[in-house]
């Protein structure tokens, strides 16, 4: 399956004078069993180390006090400073230097937010969410340098979002995560400031318009549903994509991933807080609906070191550890944050 985005898939560029009407893939790209058994990620730290039994399984190094870990992604420190030309998360290319190449970056309703339960509004005119999505557009899965993602087909209204606060049909395009270098960080949302350790995000666009490239330039082109991740219980449900991941670990690898209904990764609950915001990757376009779930779901830390087994780089390149790819919450600017329970 190629990569290559269609013309009718590009995301219009925000400063460009027509990017109304222009279209980009990078919207999508924008946005190994694991159980408990810690055996083959430290077969795989235990190789990096040449041997030397590393830190995180109660050894400590002689000659270090960093983790592992820590010293194995590092790469990401220099990948930042020698690919400063191109957005990414490292000190010289992160989400604090974006608006250098995407004004809008401090624009008017930018994503994601801290999320007070207590100041976000009651509003019963928001309807229940529905969510009807076809396994059988499951098309594959792609490590795209910034996250992996599920790809479906969106050629008709068989996998959609109607409902909450949006009008009209909303087709899914495409779902991936942002998830931290530990436990304690990774989610792009926060509630109370309280961070969780990854975030899933399934991106739908609004059929009013004839392509999701064309949408993604619209001010309510795009639905982005936003499920937290928080440390609990090994998640069945997480395991074939979890799975999937040993076959995409560097840049620009992709594998078919058929049959997966993305519904299962979400909780029982559907009470959710939906606000105005923003892509959360460049160009940062300021056309989603956001609607964040109550409800978190559970990941283990064994299954979050498979999160972390990705490479930012290629092959070929230094390799550089995907982790801490998410954007922190930026200003609400006045923004009103709904509720659609009390």
């Amino acid at each position: 399956m190629s990569s290559r985005a269609r013309s009718s898939d590009r995301i219009p560029s925000p400063n460009h004078p027509s990017s109304q009407n222009e279209g980009a893939a990078a919207a999508e790209r924008s946005q190994a069993h694991s159980g408990e058994d810690p055996r083959p990620l430290y077969k795989e730290l235990l190789r990096r180390s040449g041997g030397r039994p590393p830190r995180s399984f109660g050894h400590s190094p002689k000659k270090s006090s960093v983790p592992l870990l820590a010293r194995s992604c590092r790469c990401r420190e220099r990948q930042g400073a020698d690919m400063s030309h191109k957005w990414g998360y490292g000190p010289n290319n992160g989400p604090d230097k974006w608006e250098e190449g995407f004004p809008i970056a401090n624009g008017p309703r930018q994503s994601p937010i801290n999320i007070v339960p207590k100041e976000a509004q009651f509003s019963p005119s928001l309807k229940p969410l529905k969510l009807k999505y076809d396994p059988s557009n499951s098309l594959g899965i792609l490590n795209n340098g910034h996250s992996f993602q599920v790809d479906y087909l969106d050629d008709a209204d068989s996998s959609i979002l109607t409902g909450g606060p949006i009008s009209g049909t909303y087709r899914l395009k495409q779902f991936h995560f942002h998830w931290g270098a530990s436990d304690e960080r990774g989610s792009e949302h926060t509630i109370n400031g309280i961070k969780f350790p990854c975030e899933l995000h399934l991106v739908h666009w609004n059929t009013k318009y004839p392509s999701f490239g064309e949408a993604a330039g619209q001010s309510d082109g795009l639905a982005v549903v936003g499920v937290l991740l928080k440390i609990g219980a090994a998640n069945p449900r997480l395991q074939k994509v979890l799975d999937a991941l040993a076959s995409i670990k560097t840049k620009g690898l992709q594998t078919t991933f058929a049959n997966f209904d993305p519904e299962t990764l979400l909780p029982a609950s559907r009470d959710y807080w939906t606000y105005d915001g923003s892509l959360t990757t460049p160009p940062l376009l300021e056309s989603v609906t956001w609607i964040v779930l109550k409800e978190q779901i559970s990941v283990s830390p064994a299954q979050m070191a498979m999160f972390r087994s990705l490479l930012f780089s290629g092959k070929g390149e230094d390799e550089c550890c995907m982790a801490d790819n998410y954007r922190p919450p930026q200003p609400l600017k006045g923004r009103q944050v709904r509720a659609s329970f009390k």
